[in-house]
């Protein structure tokens, strides 16, 4: 046995998500999105990226045209490919939250739903095609 598996049979390598990056084709229209649905502030930002903080996780938005750097010699989708993740937000109520979203201009993908395994649930799509999810237990 090797000292990588020992160590990981006593603690997982895995202390949580620090960042996630994004591709966006219109940085602009994505960072003013965040900033009004989400009302958080840019973190960081420079000509290709704007960062958010939603709680302890970055948000890193990129546009395509640097993606390609950081992912090669993966191809990078086409927003109009498909989903292929969603991202799940934790809130005390998400009819307000609907309510509230709809004044900033958010169209929902599906919600305010009961779920079969205990939530309500809402969607929508950001301005790069990615998709999140308001949630609450019920």
């Amino acid at each position: 046995m090797d000292a990588f598996n020992s160590a990981a049979e006593n603690m997982t390598w895995v202390q949580g998500i620090q960042a996630v990056t994004l591709f966006v084709e219109d940085l602009e229209a994505a960072r003013q999105f965040y900033r009004e649905v989400f009302l958080l502030p840019v973190m960081y930002e420079d000509g290709n990226s704007a960062v958010f903080e939603f709680g302890g996780t970055l948000i890193n938005l990129l546009r395509i045209t640097q993606a390609d750097e950081l992912i090669a010699p993966a191809r990078i989708a086409q927003p109009d490919s498909g989903s292929r993740l969603v991202f799940t937000i934790e809130v005390p109520d998400v009819d307000i939250l609907c309510g509230e979203l709809a004044t900033r201009g958010v169209v929902l993908l599906n919600g305010p739903i009961n779920r079969p395994w205990g939530v309500r649930t809402a969607s929508f799509r950001d301005p790069g095609g990615h998709i999140w999810e308001i949630a609450q237990r019920i």
